[in-house]
Formats: structure tokens, C-alpha cells, sequence
């Protein structure tokens, strides 16, 4: 079963990415690096509600 969720940035707090995983292997918050244009730098993107 995979659901929409959405990944906003650790330092401005906004929602920049949505992306979809799969509930049962990963039940556990997303976390990875990616690119915020808000703060021009790569920086650690969190799944949000």
C-alpha cells in the first residue's frame, strides 16, 4: 500500500517536495537531503503531515 506524503525542509519549515513509499516496509518518518530553493542549499527534508 503506498500513500502520498510530502517532505518539508528542516531549516525554513516549508513543504517543497511530494513524493509516495510504501507503509508496511517503511512505517517510520522519511528523512533525506535534498535541494530547498527557499534556502539556495541542500538541506535535510522531513516527511510532514
Amino acid at each position: 500500500m503506498r500513500v502520498i506524503i510530502t517532505l518539508a525542509c528542516q531549516d525554513c519549515k516549508r513543504r517543497n517536495y511530494s513524493t509516495t513509499k510504501d507503509k508496511r516496509k517503511h512505517p517510520d518518518r522519511m528523512e533525506t537531503s535534498k535541494y530547498c530553493r527557499f534556502c539556495r542549499k541542500h538541506t535535510t527534508h522531513r516527511e510532514s503531515k
